[in-house]
């Protein structure tokens, strides 16, 4: 009778060939050689400014003399980090006759940014066009409670939001322009007058 042949057990790790001494060693030196020869790709910010992609989130800017008080920012921010104080002024008839009407004037506009999750909503639910990404990101403050920047520094973020991007030249123009222009070009008809026909020169 045959004798059986012994089963290897699962899960057995293969022989390992004998390690040559100092080869992982001879490994770790090689990667490092190799390190050496290349271009370092370290930037030394700050004394080196990084080049931003032009839709960065940073902060957001304020662009107040837009801003209606509408309260729809702070009514959609989820984190509620954005604090608008106003109060109402009376605004005289514009002709005899006419009545007064009101309305809301600015006077605390305030973000939170130790709250702001960068979501962006209250730039896309602005129908005044009043908030903007702006790609500043040096407001690193040592205590939290200065991270709330009130409209002053809002503003000045402002004038650091890049200019949009052209539109492709294919694209169709933008009603709002459209219509803008076509207003002017009626203005200017309407002050030259009507141009009377002239006779053929002979």
């Amino acid at each position: 009778m045959a004798e059986p042949v012994p089963s290897t057990r699962r899960g057995a790790a293969p022989p390992t060939r004998p390690r040559i001494p100092g080869s992982g060693l001879a490994k770790g030196l090689a990667v490092t050689l190799r390190t050496m020869t290349k271009k370092t790709v370290t930037e030394q910010y700050p004394d080196v400014q990084p080049d931003l992609p032009p839709r960065t989130r940073g902060v957001i800017g304020l662009f107040e003399e837009n801003c209606t008080v509408c309260m729809l920012c702070a009514r959609e921010c989820p984190d509620w980090c954005i604090y608008i104080d106003s109060h109402k002024e009376t605004v005289p008839p514009a002709a005899p006759g006419g009545r007064e009407r009101s309305r809301n004037v600015l006077d605390r506009f305030a973000i939170d940014f130790s709250l702001c999750m960068y979501c962006g909503i209250c730039i896309e639910v602005c129908p005044f066009d009043a908030l903007f990404w702006s790609p500043e990101f040096e407001y690193a403050e040592t205590d939290i409670r200065e991270l709330t920047h009130e409209r002053d520094k809002l503003r000045e973020w402002m004038w650091t939001v890049p200019a949009p991007p052209a539109l492709d030249p294919g694209a169709e123009e933008p009603k709002e322009i459209a219509a803008a222009r076509k207003t002017a070009e009626k203005l200017a008809a309407a002050q030259t007058g009507p141009t009377e026909p002239q006779g053929e020169q002979p």
